[in-house]
């Protein structure tokens, strides 16, 4: 999901530097959404790995 994220983020540059404002900020809004999923489950999975082991 960060490759997604990651993947977002560079056309929103590209779509920026070439003047698709629409497009590039689209692209920046999935970017962040994808980000933010990420870091949520990324926690989730440390919390319930630690409590698995203990």
């Amino acid at each position: 999901m960060l490759r997604w994220s990651i993947a977002f983020l560079v056309i929103a540059i590209i779509a920026a530097v070439l003047g698709f404002g629409g497009i590039a900020g689209t692209a920046a809004g999935i970017a962040e959404i994808l980000f933010y999923i990420f870091i949520v489950l990324f926690v989730v999975s440390l919390i319930f790995g630690r409590q698995s082991k203990g």
